[in-house]
């Protein structure tokens, strides 16, 4: 995610690097180059020259501090700006209404039916919210059983009469179900277009018009860049949604829609996909996606993620097991487990200030876990029990039942051992302590 956006401002911040002190001529060749950086990145050159008169002026206007350098100063100012040009604040989207109703736009292909799946799981798991999905894409059989799939996969029911040609009349019909059922969320996926056309604008505009939904969210694929953006100004001049949500944004975007839309249409930016599970959406927040283009991580998030997986009560037995030296193969999976529904790796790592930086050029695969499942899931109980016991004949069956080689079962094995070694240090104050005061021995 803006992996080359951040490498731009990097090489621009460096110009002032061991700088004294700022000056016009070097304010103005940092400015320069992070001009030349937005507009690499797809966004809209006025909104590029304006943003970087922003970051001169204040630069400029700025009694630098002795504690600050020029290049601190600057990537400051320009974070400050970046957060202000996506929206600032974060922006809650709205529930009130007995039952909310939550009407989704936008055109075919730009992830509106997955985006609708991901928000009712998001609603139900995390707001605790009774919500019903409603499939109002009278024209593709193909949404409505994607859209059926998607409430299978996460337990939530979905609306649909495959019969009716009239979006207005299903949605109206799927509301009066919804409230005799006790829904106090319901969300419409409507039709989407392959381009903007009177035919669609007209359709979304009696639906909403038909339902007054509490909130209307726009659809965007952030990869079409600068399409993007005009697309979201069309919908909002007819529309007047609430609220938009970038998708795709995992994925070889250049970032430009995240930067700009907000400025061009006026609206806030509420979710960013990152991914294609269900988990994978995010609520948008601008100063935090500022320090992640800046290269500054995003820990905050990183938190969170980790608050929402953790189970206090698996967590005390965890302790208890590496304290009895117990931790085993079982517990290892379930661990690896944990993290793999915190979301993807590479998204994970750019959360840790400085490691995107730092492995911009390793690829980590977001089934980079898979080897070591499969050759734990070939052990047998009591090898996952007792690793212990795993000898050379039961090494080669490990590694031909895991479709890997004995070298990297060896790997596995040996890594398990130096974790378990570290986490009962770790639980142990008094070898922590006695460590600790025999490094400077080791280091002589």
């Amino acid at each position: 995610m803006f992996e080359n956006l951040s490498e731009k401002f990097d090489r621009a911040f460096k110009v002032l690097k061991g700088q004294g002190k700022i000056t016009e001529i070097n304010v103005a060749e940092t400015v320069k180059e992070i001009r030349k950086a937005l507009l690499d990145a797809d966004v809209n050159y006025k909104i590029a020259k304006d943003f970087t008169d922003r970051v001169k002026e204040k630069a400029l206007g700025e009694n630098v501090l002795t504690a600050v350098s020029p290049g601190q100063l600057l990537t400051k100012i320009t974070h400050d700006e970046l957060s202000a040009l996506m929206g600032g604040d974060k922006t809650d989207i709205n529930l009130n209404g007995t039952p909310a109703i939550i009407l989704i736009a936008g055109l075919q292909g730009s992830g509106k039916t997955t985006f609708s799946g991901k928000l009712a799981n998001y609603l139900k798991t995390k707001k605790n919210r009774n919500v019903m999905l409603v499939a109002g894409d009278v024209y593709r059989p193909a949404a409505i059983n994607q859209l059926k799939v998607l409430g299978e996969q996460i337990g939530v029911e979905v609306y649909s009469d495959e019969a009716s040609k009239d979006p207005v009349g299903i949605a109206q019909a799927a509301i009066a179900h919804g409230k005799a059922t006790g829904k106090n969320v319901i969300i419409i996926d409507t039709a989407g277009r392959l381009a903007i056309d009177e035919e669609m604008m007209n359709e979304i505009a009696k639906v909403k018009k038909a339902v007054q939904p509490q909130e209307t969210l726009f659809v965007v694929d952030s990869m079409t860049g600068q399409d993007a953006v005009n697309t979201a100004k069309a919908f909002n001049d007819r529309i007047d949604y609430d609220g938009v949500v970038l998708t795709k944004l995992d994925g070889d975007t250049r970032g430009g829609a995240a930067l700009t839309i907000r400025s061009v249409v006026n609206k806030p930016i509420k979710f960013v996909g990152t991914g294609e599970k269900m988990e994978a959406l995010d609520i948008f927040y601008p100063n935090r996606m500022a320090d992640r283009i800046l290269g500054m991580g995003d820990i905050i998030s990183l938190v969170e993620r980790a608050q929402e997986n953790f189970d206090e009560e698996q967590a005390r037995k965890l302790q208890k097991k590496i304290a009895k030296n117990t931790f085993s193969f079982v517990d290892f999976y379930e661990q690896i487990q944990q993290i793999k529904k915190m979301g993807n790796l590479k998204d994970l790592v750019g959360m840790i200030p400085g490691a995107g930086k730092a492995l911009k050029d390793v690829e980590i695969e977001d089934d980079a876990f898979k080897s070591i499942e499969a050759i734990i899931m070939s052990m047998t109980p009591q090898e996952r029990d007792e690793p212990s016991i795993i000898n050379g004949s039961r090494r080669k069956r490990i590694a031909d039942g895991s479709g890997t080689n004995i070298q990297e079962v060896n790997k596995l094995l040996k890594q398990f051992e130096e974790t378990r070694k570290v986490m009962r240090m770790m639980s142990n104050p008094t070898a922590m302590s006695a460590m600790m005061r025999n490094m400077p021995k080791m280091r002589k």
